[in-house]
């Protein structure tokens, strides 16, 4: 039972500021999850997918005017422009506040507002960070369950901390004229609205565990990075853990998860994945940078992904995965472009519409290629991480690794 009054005061405002018919807490148990599922699939949020070749997957299409981060529309709310940082866009918070309230105002009639309670990082840890999302998106609370910790003991710890980041979400009208991804890092605040597609409302994600994390990490001197962490295990048993950072989709995911070729493989060669995305570090009472992912499951982009990029990847999506934006097959299968296999006849792709090879629009362009817009097409599969990934202090890092990406080779 929740008892932290400062968080029941607030939900109770939020409520009343977006006026949802019912207030409905998220427990983390597998019993609720599966009536959440049943409810979306009802509702048309999600399509549960053949069973016998995809167990425990589903289905998801965004709306066709909402399909990526909206960078643009991201902001940094402090109170001064400064302290937002060079790189990112700046509002002052009183007026992103006002903004995104009219916006909030009234956006959950009709709908239930979900208490999602979450962890970053592993249970137990100092280092780890309590936050809450509010949200009318189910499909948001399927993925928070894959992305974050949620459970009875998130519960429990709520009722014993002070501070913790408050998330508010609303799909709204998904007018993308009213969307707005906003953070408050003096208030420890994110707010979300008008948008259901995952990088803008999966609130742990980069909008806590980066742009918030940056702010309390240089708060309490720590660093929030957007890195991979691996260990490479040698045939001793020695293991060695290296963080790379590396833009967008140049195949952090497939290198935190790389399979080493089979002539290290015979000599008892193993790499093990900690996380693919994020990374916290910290300096170590040894004087040593210590990581930790604080992540829960991965968060994927899929064009690409097939048994020679990633055979690992492609093993763990067939199972407890919700695919979004990818080709919906007739057997209630998927495909991607550059996919594992030859690709199917015909299908119905992202917008609902029917779709076959060499379709084109009124411009003459492939069809195909409007449908497998890199960014639209992602994957969020709950798969087991290495221990690493969840003690404390987290792995010692043997190397930093830096990359840039280039157009043309």
């Amino acid at each position: 039972m929740m008892k932290n009054r400062e968080l029941l005061n607030w939900v109770n405002q939020m409520e009343k500021m977006c006026r949802p018919d019912r207030v409905v807490w998220i427990d983390g148990s597998q019993e609720q999850k599966e009536k959440l599922e049943k409810e979306a699939e009802a509702a048309g949020e999600i399509i549960r997918l053949n069973q016998e070749k995809w167990p425990g997957c589903f289905y998801h299409r965004t709306a066709v005017n909402d399909v990526a981060r909206t960078e643009h529309l991201t902001y940094i709310c402090t109170r001064k422009e400064v302290d937002a940082g060079s790189n990112n866009n700046w509002m002052a918070p009183e007026d992103a506040y006002r903004k995104a309230s009219g916006y909030f105002d009234g956006s959950m009639k009709g709908r239930t507002m979900y208490v999602i309670p979450f962890m970053m990082g592993p249970p137990g840890s100092p280092f780890s960070k309590i936050g809450v999302e509010l949200t009318d998106s189910i499909y948001v609370v399927l993925n928070m369950l894959i992305m974050t910790r949620v459970n009875a003991e998130v519960v429990e710890e709520l009722n014993h901390v002070e501070d913790f980041t408050r998330g508010l979400h609303s799909k709204a009208d998904l007018d993308d004229q009213k969307r707005l991804i906003l953070h408050f890092p003096e208030d420890n605040t994110i707010w979300s609205v008008g948008s259901g597609y995952g990088g803008n409302v999966l609130l742990g994600k980069k909008c806590l565990s980066l742009r918030i994390a940056s702010y309390l990490g240089r708060q309490e001197g720590w660093l929030a990075e957007h890195m991979l962490i691996m260990g490479i295990e040698d045939p001793h048993g020695n293991i060695d853990y290296i963080a790379a950072a590396f833009p967008s989709a140049c195949g952090k995911t497939n290198l935190a998860m790389l399979i080493p070729p089979e002539i290290y493989r015979a000599q008892g060669y193993k790499i093990w994945t900690v996380g693919d995305d994020i990374a916290w570090i910290r300096i170590g009472d040894d004087g040593r940078l210590w990581a930790t992912n604080p992540e829960n499951g991965f968060f994927g982009v899929a064009p690409g992904t097939n048994s020679h990029s990633n055979p690992n990847a492609l093993t763990t999506i067939r199972s407890n995965t919700i695919f979004t934006n990818v080709l919906l097959t007739d057997d209630q299968g998927v495909w991607w472009e550059d996919g594992e296999g030859e690709p199917p006849a015909e299908g119905t792709a992202w917008d609902g519409k029917r779709w076959k090879h060499g379709l084109v629009d009124d411009k003459g362009k492939k069809y195909r290629e409007l449908i497998q817009i890199h960014d639209l097409l992602r994957l969020f599969p709950s798969a087991p991480l290495h221990p690493k990934s969840g003690i404390t202090p987290g792995a010692c890092l043997s190397l930093p690794l830096y990359s840039g990406g280039v157009v043309h080779l």
